[in-house]
């Protein structure tokens, strides 16, 4: 009976980290998909970095977690956040500017 208990937790342990694998994999991919999809000029006009370097630096950190498997190494948490930033700044940066209705909230 008391060895039930930690291959139980184990279990728990494993599917844990695949669902947040799975989360970081698709906020990645989402984040670069859509830098990929925007016009390069649009980054200079909000002032932040350029198209490529975007690009470049979500494809590193998708390829990164991929190849490490693992989102709570620090190559793993490096890629969420870039992904995150991107997200959460310049993509809403690129869609006020393209609405042209400033800030949402």
């Amino acid at each position: 009976m008391a060895i039930a208990a930690p291959i139980f937790a184990f279990q728990i342990q494993y599917w844990i980290t695949m669902l947040l694998l799975v989360f970081a994999l698709v906020i990645e991919g989402v984040a670069l998909v859509h830098a990929i999809t925007q016009r390069g000029d649009a980054f200079a006009a909000i002032g932040t970095l350029p198209k490529g370097g975007w690009i470049a630096i979500l494809a590193v950190c998708l390829l990164l977690t991929l190849l490490t498997n693992d989102v709570l190494n620090i190559f793993g948490l490096i890629g969420v956040a870039a992904a995150l930033i991107y997200l959460l700044d310049v993509r809403a940066g690129l869609r006020d500017l393209h609405d042209g209705r400033g800030s949402s909230w």
